[in-house]
């Protein structure tokens, strides 16, 4: 017993230590009801260091009796300190489905759209030695053989209870061309181990209205939960008995998913409620929700329908115009510079080591970002279309790949992270990210202009290119699929391109505090008066008074 407190210790203090990036990303879900062209839409920031790489894997048929590996650490591919680790094998699938493998597999041939966020939960929920699977290696298997995302989600379930889940929470939306669900998850405690007759995780699904919005951050949000509504819900048969035997709920007491395992969100309440109370302020403006209330609808109304424009621009969102404004306040400097890098507990002050810097939902540290359609009305190759940013999404450009693309970009499918590597386009964004630090608020507009430019073209161009490759789909569906290939891959190439190119112009416009114009013309802008004055400019000039 004693035993175990010590490692429940030691675990706890591990999550503490690496929250800044495991706990760090944002997910909506929004039913075709509440979108603006019909579509089903989820999407996703993975704010931290993990695998940015798009690789296309394509979908085989395996013999009876095949088996496939199960990995750890798929999420961190480009870091050469955390290598793949082979923990076992299960049966493999007869056929499998083509889907896109990233640091948490986003898309499959289907339609089926997958976005991930950590919810960490309670210590007692933890299994790493004898539990085998991760969530991104159940969106793996999700992506390979589920053609919806209800089959998606039954496929997890099944995977994880017989083989265990190894982590404390984690939470999917999971998509399809017809509905969108919340899918959450978490392990069986240290004691599980396999081949036990319980079930290896506990979890729960619930399916978002049609006419509905959600937003979640890295806390559970699963509020009720009733398996008999199998319309709209599912659950592993120990979700009520775990909470039982583990002491967290006594039957007659009303049952909240996310009260009963993750009763204590990390970083409560700037962390996670933050960012979901900032995208719902936006979306449903006259609701006037609390920022600092701790329970938050789970799902709401939009006041109007979304675009997919309307959804990056919630992911680009810096607190803006709130108390909570990232770019305002001595420590946004002199120029309005929204980002705040980790700040160990060792070097906080005293009475604010459990305080932290507010948290925007666009982090300089993300690897990437997507916002996704699913659209029931074209054919497949058509239909699913994952709109891609590398880094940060406030300085990034969203491009489109297809759930039918048969490849993309080298730039996008390869590159290094551990150094800087000038054949990534990864780097193209995080050095145009990086570069705008030095003066953001005269930089930004140089990056959104550009930003602008690339995006309007890409939906300005989707009807006409989709129409004309849903038309060629019903006459040869391999050169339609070419077609979207050939389009998008071209299109992002032509961004990253350019972004290089825009990169190289800000280090020529912005060095040494001046601006530089190709005419020669030089300005100083100088600093903003009032931060002059909270700084103390000039104080140390004056002759100290007798």
């Amino acid at each position: 017993m004693k035993r175990n407190r010590f490692l429940a210790l030691c675990v706890t203090l591990l999550v503490l230590a690496t929250a800044g990036s495991a706990l760090a990303c944002t997910v909506t879900a929004i039913g075709k009801k509440a979108t603006s062209d019909g579509s089903i839409m989820t999407s996703h920031t993975c704010d931290g260091w993990y695998d940015n790489r798009i690789q296309v894997i394509k979908g085989q048929s395996f013999p009876d009796g095949a088996m496939t590996p199960v990995y750890k650490e798929i999420c961190h591919g480009t870091r050469p300190n955390l290598p793949l680790k082979k923990v076992g094998e299960i049966p493999q699938a007869k056929k499998t489905l083509t889907y896109f493998h990233v640091g948490y597999p986003f898309m499959n041939e289907k339609q089926v759209m997958i976005g991930e966020y950590t919810w960490s939960g309670r210590d007692e929920l933890l299994c790493e030695e004898n539990a085998w699977m991760m969530i991104e290696q159940l969106e793996v298997y999700a992506l390979q053989r589920a053609s919806t995302a209800r089959e998606a989600i039954q496929i997890m379930g099944a995977i994880a209870e017989k083989y265990g889940y190894a982590d404390g929470g984690e939470a999917l939306t999971v998509a399809d061309k017809n509905e969108v669900w919340l899918f959450e998850i978490a392990g069986p405690g240290p004691l599980w181990k396999q081949g036990d007759k319980k079930p290896g995780a506990v979890w729960a699904a619930v399916r978002v209205p049609d006419d509905s919005f959600f937003v979640g951050a890295n806390r559970s949000r699963i509020t009720e939960v009733n398996p008999k509504d199998k319309d709209n819900c599912m659950a592993s048969s120990n979700v009520f008995t775990f909470a039982q035997e583990q002491g967290w709920w006594k039957p007659g007491e009303k049952f909240v998913f996310h009260k009963v395992y993750n009763p204590e969100p990390y970083g409560s309440p700037f962390y996670a409620q933050r960012r979901e109370w900032r995208m719902l302020a936006r979306v449903v403006p006259s609701m006037k929700l609390d920022a600092y209330k701790d329970e938050l609808p789970l799902f709401v109304k939009p006041e109007k329908k979304l675009s997919v424009r309307e959804v990056q621009a919630l992911y680009r969102d810096h607190l803006e115009g709130t108390p909570f404004d990232l770019t305002q306040g001595l420590a946004a400097g002199p120029f309005g510079n929204p980002n705040r890098f980790a700040t160990p507990g060792g070097v906080r002050p005293e009475d604010r080591k459990k305080l932290d810097w507010e948290r925007a939902i666009s982090m300089f540290r993300c690897s990437y970002s997507f916002v996704s359609q699913s659209r029931s009305w074209l054919p497949d190759p058509v239909g699913g279309v994952l709109w891609f940013g590398e880094d940060a999404p406030d300085t990034t450009v969203y491009v489109p790949f297809y759930c039918g693309n048969t490849s993309v970009p080298k730039s996008f499918a390869e590159g290094k992270r551990a150094e800087f590597d000038p054949n990534s386009a990864f780097w193209a964004f995080q050095f145009v990210n990086n570069w705008a630090m030095l003066r953001w608020d005269a930089m930004m507009k140089d990056i959104t202009a550009a930003q602008k430019t690339y995006e309007d073209e890409a939906f300005r161009n989707q009807a006409s290119t989709e129409k004309k490759a849903a038309d060629l789909f019903k006459k040869n569906p391999a050169e339609a699929v070419k077609f979207l290939t050939d389009y998008s891959n071209a299109h992002a190439t032509k961004v990253v391109e350019g972004w290089w190119k825009l990169g190289w112009t800000l280090v020529g416009k912005y060095h040494d505090g001046y601006i530089t114009e190709p005419s020669g013309k030089q300005t100083s802008p100088g600093y903003p008066t009032e931060w002059l004055k909270k700084v103390g400019f000039g104080e140390t000039m004056l002759q100290p008074k007798k």
